[in-house]
């Protein structure tokens, strides 16, 4: 399998992000978004899909955290599209639950080809330090969107916001682990009786 690593810059009046991607590392990551709650989110996504990742970001954080988290979500999923290639190989389906303390996640990945975010999680409060909680719906959705691939995330339970939010990242690192991984028994054919993702 040819090397799974991807750079992408995205430069608008709002925000400059660069991310670099290595989907067979081991877990290395460097973050500055200027969103000190995205960057330990980020982490959780590395160290846990065991993914090397380097996010840069420089926003317009004076009006506030949006454009940024927004716009890291959206250059994330077009670093994740470029890196898989057409995807011969991989498992495709990936899935995990991640406890942390009272909360636990649920994640399920489809590198299906198609765009799709089931996302139904309630948070106990609405903001994690500074943190407006409804942003990482907005970070999934543009991830979802660029990657075009198929996402269901589900808090099942839980009573801290952060913990909340730590499960669902953790989960989504591991299913997507899961997901991109090669499977040795479909070395070079296409998970898909399409024919193509």
């Amino acid at each position: 399998m040819p090397a799974r690593i991807a750079s992408i810059a995205r430069d608008t009046r709002e925000t400059q992000i660069q991310v670099q991607i290595n989907l067979d590392g081991t877990g290395t990551s460097d973050f500055a978004t200027g969103v000190p709650f995205l960057d330990h989110m980020l982490d959780q996504v590395s160290r846990h899909g065991l993914i090397d990742l380097m996010v840069k970001a420089h926003g317009d954080l004076h009006i506030d955290a949006h454009h940024t988290v927004e716009d890291v979500g959206i250059t994330l999923g077009q670093a994740l599209d470029q890196a898989l290639g057409d995807k011969r190989g991989v498992r495709r389906y990936g899935h995990s639950y991640v406890p942390l303390d009272e909360a636990l996640s649920r994640v399920v990945v489809d590198l299906s080809g198609r765009p799709g975010l089931e996302y139904n999680v309630e948070y106990p409060r609405a903001l994690i330090g500074g943190f407006d909680v409804d942003l990482l719906r907005e970070f999934f959705q543009g991830l979802v969107n660029h990657a075009k691939i198929t996402v269901h995330i589900d808090n099942l339970r839980g009573r801290n916001a952060h913990h909340v939010a730590e499960t669902i990242f953790k989960a989504f690192g591991r299913a997507l682990r899961m997901a991109v991984e090669p499977d040795p028994r479909a070395e070079g054919t296409m998970p898909s009786t399409k024919g193509s993702l």
